[in-house]
């Protein structure tokens, strides 16, 4: 992604009271992190769980999403763009909302009008879905693809640099950071599915899968999905990276979707995409996105190939569609 390195000190806030609306992984984090960087912050979310995990960190947080309304700042850390829709009204119906930050990996359209709506009220509305997981979001090291009018960036920053550090892209208007954030992701779910393939054939010949991942990282073919996720969460097993299988099939539809509105037809990109929902009914929609390598190479994974035909939380084929968490994560 192209880098956009800025002072931390450019923008910085009169007011620094900030909503973080949704406390799941991504959320918990980004909120912890604000809070260190000396923001009054208070936490939303309707679990339980996840309000006592952000308050064991010092945060203060709320069941009541109208206790949060007309707070100058809040970051959105949601699980899908009909939540986004009906959230942002209720923020903006109090007086004193500055910006909002939508790190949802949402849907152009959703963006647009809620562009549209904080703008008709004063308020800024950027989207700005981010990149870089669980650690990057509890270090302030996310990187984040922006899509907002020069205005409305510029009464966000003072959020977006505490989240990033300044590496963020403004790609253009409201809406073109969730569009090149689906591409990225539809990307990552190929190479996800590509790299596990590959090291299934270098295991059938007899090659240990982790030197050969270490070799094509060093190489022309090398990726983050080679050269980390493999070696650091499938070839051990763990598949902890705190993603899920049900998000990365929306995305992956999502990207393929948004394509076909505009009249593309990314062949390789809708053949993935479908390789996901098949492995989504298998795995369920709570399965580690990085399980798509028992799916597609069981052979290099412990635990090997997981029971087909059904998801094993509902007894039926999951739909992308299904919010993965019980409390909001990006």
């Amino acid at each position: 992604m192209p880098q956009a390195l800025r002072s931390t000190r450019m923008n910085e806030p009169q007011n620094r009271r900030i909503a973080v609306i949704g406390l799941g992984a991504m959320g918990g984090a980004m909120a912890a992190t604000l809070h260190r960087a000396g923001w009054e912050v208070t936490g939303f979310d309707p679990s339980d769980a996840a309000r006592e995990a952000a308050a064991s960190t010092g945060i203060s947080t709320t069941d009541n999403l109208a206790a949060v309304a007309g707070t100058p700042y809040a970051v959105l850390s949601l699980p899908a763009a009909s939540i986004v829709e009906t959230t942002v009204p209720q923020l903006l119906a109090a007086p004193g909302t500055v910006a909002i930050v939508d790190t949802t990996t949402s849907e152009p359209a959703t963006s647009k009008h809620m562009a549209g709506l904080a703008e008709a009220q004063g308020a800024a509305f950027i989207d700005a879905p981010v990149s870089g997981g669980r650690d990057g979001a509890a270090t302030g090291t996310l990187s984040a693809f922006v899509g907002a009018t020069d205005a409305a960036l510029a009464a966000a920053e003072p959020v977006l640099l505490a989240l990033t550090g300044g590496n963020y892209s403004h790609i253009g208007g409201p809406g073109s950071g969730n569009v090149v954030k689906l591409l990225n992701n539809v990307l990552a779910a190929a190479n996800l599915a590509s790299v596990g393939e590959a090291l299934g054939v270098a295991k059938a010949y007899g090659i240990d899968p982790a030197t050969a991942a270490a070799s094509i990282s060093g190489a022309s073919g090398g990726s983050k999905v080679s050269a980390n996720m493999y070696p650091n969460w499938v070839l051990t097993g763990t598949h902890d990276s705190g993603f899920s299988m049900g998000l990365m099939a929306r995305d992956a539809s999502l990207a393929v979707d948004i394509a076909k509105q505009i009249g593309e037809k990314p062949a390789l990109l809708a053949t993935v995409a479908n390789q996901w929902q098949d492995a989504l009914a298998v795995l369920g929609p709570k399965a580690d996105f990085t399980e798509i390598a028992r799916t597609v190479a069981p052979a290099i994974t412990p635990a090997g190939a997981p029971a087909t035909g059904t998801s094993a939380e509902t007894g039926t084929k999951a739909s992308a569609a299904t919010p993965d968490a019980t409390s909001p994560a990006a």
